[in-house]
């Protein structure tokens, strides 16, 4: 059995019960005065504006009828809207452990509420003069958080934007991943003199990312030697020869000897890679999804994978990392991957290495020093009873040496949905990606770390786009900056209720031993944790699914009850043999008493701990033990109505 602190160990941090609301809404009194506030603020500011100005709504307007009739109808909706909202989800509470929610941060939603009223689209410095260089700053944070360079000065410096979530940054990683990849076979199609370009295109399109941007430096400043009609003539022949403009059929049916790219990725990947390959037109049969180590990827497979591209003559556009899967909250060798890498390099197939940290981006914070260096392993360690393993500090280690990370403010960052990120490890690569349109984005092309951020909008997926998010995040940031003493706070808060969850667990198996057989399938890498239940007796997956089913009934919200009579809310996720591989698989099965071959899905509880107050020492309570002493309950009385049935 695992030790672990117990929550005694731990003294109360003051600092995070200043970050939240608070599950009993405790600091309204704060977050109200806030709003109030910076309300007033912002009216003063309009009244400034231009102060000579006549007011446009009269002073009695207020007393008109339809005014009055107006003002009741907004009242009588914004009363229901308040009272079926009631009925949300309560992920504020510590009851709440399903699904990657929790409250919010006081500084990040008071930010973000203090910036709507401004309302800026962060397309463009014109529309977005203050929060557009908030969101620049997001990346710039976030970077150093990763161990990207984000020192401005520098011409490898990092760049990161917002997008709406995980899934549109991971097809923004793919995005960059293509361009850069066919930049240089377009360039040598072209036929540019005087610029050393590989021989042939299977050379072209393996060139490293550093080569690449080395490339196109070397373009530019070849193209500002040329007269200015000569300098046209070379940029739109250049332009028309890149793969978007022929599109991925045309590129390719001018470069026969090149096949549609593979995107590789652990079977534990989200599925919005699935989606990224259809929107590029890549293909779905193009998405490699590789099998896993204890749903960790297997490094060894991706090597043997590798080898057959390079055999076969495939391409390989990226191969993808998993900091933290959204299923099992587990950590993929990020450093093996780039090992596998620079293995790959010495045989000629080059490729991006992405990391999907949606999840698990923001426990880097435990990793950082406030200078942005690496905190030892052992120093990590002595915060916590066994995390992290050297496995896995050495892949928080190794996200440095990566080309791109996904990283959602909105899960492991506790702020407003609609807050995720993408951090691009050398912002030149980023000119590939521009669009032109001259009535929001004036001037030649971004040349420059600063000309390149007022122009947002020419790169990201999205048109207009939400300044006040992006005021969110930076404020909370500023706040709680992204190393250990500072956000590392909250962070280390989840990972000790993880372990303290994990100990529990594993009592949790011998007090129901009698009449359940209750296994945690995998060692956790991060702060979600999963259960797999079977009543003692059951040998059929089948009945064992149906028993967890009506067990995860009993802890989601049910319009047909009240809400408060759900006393814990998970979520429930599967164990698919394909992921787990036939040997896992088999072990998982049999220690729950399963009989036959496992091949069929294994619905388990699925736990994340996000909560700071799971253990709430001010009060004496641990909803920890209090969830498995009501689990205790809750599976015996099932096991009673199915056995009186």
């Amino acid at each position: 059995m695992i030790s672990v602190h117990t929550p005694a160990a731990y003294p109360h941090d003051r600092v995070l019960d200043a970050c939240f609301l608070g599950p009993y809404g405790e600091n309204d009194a704060l977050l109200e005065k806030l709003l109030v506030e910076f309300l007033r603020d912002h009216v003063y500011w309009r009244r400034n504006f231009h102060p000579e100005d006549p007011p446009a709504i009269g002073t009695g307007a207020a007393q008109d009828p339809e005014f009055l009739a107006f003002e009741a109808r907004m009242r009588r909706e914004l009363h229901q809207l308040s009272a079926a909202l009631k009925r949300s989800v309560p992920f504020h509470s510590p009851r709440y452990i399903g699904h990657m929610a929790s409250d919010l941060l006081l500084p990040g939603l008071a930010a973000h509420m203090l910036a709507l009223p401004y309302n800026p689209n962060n397309v463009s410095e014109d529309s977005a003069p203050v929060t557009i260089d908030m969101e620049v700053q997001v990346g710039l944070q976030l970077a150093r958080m990763l161990g990207y360079v984000h020192d401005t000065a520098r011409p490898d410096c990092a760049f990161g934007h917002l997008t709406s979530g995980g899934t549109t940054a991971n097809v923004q990683a793919l995005r960059l991943a293509l361009a850069m990849k066919a930049f240089p076979v377009a360039l040598r199609a072209a036929g540019v003199p005087d610029i050393a370009l590989p021989d042939d295109d299977w050379h072209a399109f393996n060139l490293s990312s550093a080569e690449i941007i080395t490339l196109r430096e070397a373009w530019l400043a070849w193209l500002a030697m040329r007269a200015p009609a000569e300098r046209r003539h070379w940029h739109a022949r250049v332009e028309a020869l890149r793969i978007e403009s022929l599109g991925l059929a045309g590129f390719l049916a001018a470069h026969p000897g090149l096949r549609v790219p593979r995107v590789l990725a652990p079977i534990t990947a989200h599925y919005s890679w699935s989606k990224g390959v259809k929107l590029l037109g890549l293909g779905r049969a193009q998405l490699d999804l590789l099998p896993t180590r204890g749903m960790r990827l297997d490094v060894d497979a991706l090597e043997e994978r590798l080898e057959q591209c390079t055999r076969a003559h495939e391409p390989v556009l990226m191969t993808v990392a998993v900091l933290g899967s959204t299923e099992y909250g587990t950590i993929d060798p990020v450093d093996g991957v780039l090992a596998a890498r620079e293995r790959s390099r010495a045989r000629g197939l080059d490729f991006a290495v992405h990391v999907d940290a949606a999840w698990g981006g923001y426990l880097a914070t435990l990793f950082r020093n406030e200078d942005g260096s690496l905190r030892p392993q052992a120093d990590v360690a002595d915060d916590f009873s066994h995390f992290p393993s050297p496995a896995l500090h050495a892949a928080f280690g190794a996200l440095g040496g990566t080309d791109s990370v996904t990283v959602d403010p909105h899960k492991l960052g506790y702020l407003p949905f609609g807050s995720g990120a993408f951090v691009c490890r050398d912002h030149r690569a980023m000119e590939l990606l521009a669009e032109r349109a001259d009535y929001v984005f004036h001037g030649d092309a971004a040349t420059d770390y600063a000309t390149r951020a007022r122009r947002l909008g020419q790169f990201v997926v999205e048109g207009s786009k939400s300044g006040a998010a992006a005021a969110g995040v930076y404020v909370a940031h500023k706040v709680l900056p992204l190393d250990h003493r500072h956000f590392g706070r909250l962070s280390r808060a989840t990972v000790r209720a993880a372990e303290a969850f994990h100990a529990r667990a594993l009592r949790f198996t011998d007090d129901v031993a009698g009449h359940l057989h209750a296994r945690i399938p995998f060692e956790p890498d991060s702060n979600l944790v999963c259960l797999a239940l079977n009543p003692r007796g059951n040998t059929s997956p089948a009945a064992a699914n149906a028993f967890m089913h009506r067990l995860s009934a009993a802890l989601r919200s049910d319009p047909q009850r009240p809400l408060q009579a759900v006393e814990f809310f998970g979520s429930t996720t599967t164990l698919r043999p394909d992921l787990l591989g036939a040997a896992e698989a088999t072990r998982i099965f049999r220690s729950l008493g399963l009989e036959g071959a496992a091949d069929e899905p294994l619905v388990i509880l699925r736990h994340t701990l996000m909560n700071p107050y799971l253990v709430d020492d001010e009060n004496g309570i641990s909803y920890i033990d209090r969830y498995f002493d009501y689990l205790v309950r809750c599976t015996a009385t099932l096991l009673a109505t199915e056995r009186a049935a």
